[in-house]
């Protein structure tokens, strides 16, 4: 099952891309055309265009530059109108927290393909990204992207001058990260359990001075009458939910089915309309999951295997084993260069 391969996302996903190619010396067009694109999308921000694409896209330019933080530098280069009419909204959202479920809420007019949990954990927040791909060029370029604009979001709210309390990522460290801590401004955790940002929480209920309960009506009611023509469906939904919950050890179908506002029986009917089972689904996502963090982390294979919801890792190398017909120590070893 290769549902990602169809994913699409809207090109606004890849917002003032040829500025950025070009300012690290690369010429955007022949990149383009490798992943089957032309400039022509991308001057269009809602057309769709296939998701694997842009996160080819940018790997690709990271390797051809030599610029390994081409991802922060796409986040740094977007504006808050960049995601179209729901930047009035996020504007005007009484609070952080606000914004990011409005987010989650209308995610199939920004990235259908990014999933998001936030969870409060005493004094903190933390923020988990996962993006739906296993690309085998990786994906640490657009993970690094979405959570510089996830800092987008936060200082558009709180200010320019606002920082995380610390910042995560699953991949290994650059060697360069003074571009990191300019831009971040916080700890910064390398090979992580999770991508995202950990913030006070009472910087996610901090009012926004800026909020106007009259203009976010108003956008609201715009923004609702947009048609979806997105990819929203079951599937999607439960794939993103077990991208985020699945490496904390909670991706069983009850808690997936909870957080999707459904009961499980319903859940599973809906599945079974696809021709498809709750396992299936939760075995595609592990299966695109290990190869992720066998091929680009450096974590030890019983770390992955625990990520990946085994208590042992022999257990784990036997499913790995059945399903790429390599241990995945050999995977590892194919690959690293």
């Amino acid at each position: 099952m290769k549902n990602q391969n169809v994913l699409q996302v809207r090109a606004a996903v890849l917002s003032h891309y040829g500025e950025v190619a070009k300012g690290v010396g690369l010429n955007p067009q022949p990149l383009l055309r490798k992943v089957g694109l032309t400039q022509k999308m991308l001057q269009s921000p809602t057309q769709l265009i296939p998701f694997q694409s842009a996160v080819a896209l940018l790997e690709m330019s990271a390797n051809e530059s030599g610029c390994s933080t081409f991802g922060f530098q796409m986040a740094q280069a977007r504006l808050l109108s960049d995601f179209g009419p729901i930047s009035l909204l996020l504007t005007h959202q009484p609070s952080t927290r606000m914004a990011l479920h409005t987010i989650a809420q209308y995610r199939h007019l920004l990235n259908e393909a990014l999933g998001m949990h936030i969870e409060d954990v005493g004094k903190h927040t933390l923020i988990r990204e996962e993006l739906m791909t296993d690309t085998p060029l990786g994906n640490q370029q657009a993970t690094e992207m979405a959570v510089g604009v996830l800092m987008l979001i936060f200082r558009a709210i709180l200010g320019e001058h606002w920082r995380p309390v610390s910042a995560h990522f699953t991949h290994s460290a650059k060697t360069e990260l003074n571009a990191y801590r300019r831009y971040l401004g916080c700890p910064l955790h390398f090979d992580s359990d999770f991508n995202g940002l950990t913030c006070l929480k009472s910087d996610m209920d901090k009012p926004n001075a800026h909020a106007d309960a009259a203009m976010a009506s108003y956008a609201q009611s715009f923004i609702d009458a947009i048609p979806k023509a997105g990819q929203n469906s079951i599937l999607l939904d439960v794939r993103r939910s077990a991208y985020l919950l699945l490496p904390m050890g909670r991706a069983s179908v009850e808690q997936i089915a909870s957080g999707l506002g459904i009961n499980v029986r319903t859940l599973q009917r809906r599945l079974d309309e696809m021709e498809l089972s709750f396992s299936q689904v939760l075995n595609d996502v592990r299966r695109e999951l290990a190869q992720r963090y066998v091929v680009n982390t450096t974590h030890s294979m019983g770390r992955v295997a625990e990520q990946l919801g085994y208590s042992n890792l022999s257990s784990f190398t036997r499913w790995f084993t059945t399903q790429f017909e390599c241990s995945p120590t050999e995977m590892r070893a194919k690959n690293t260069v």
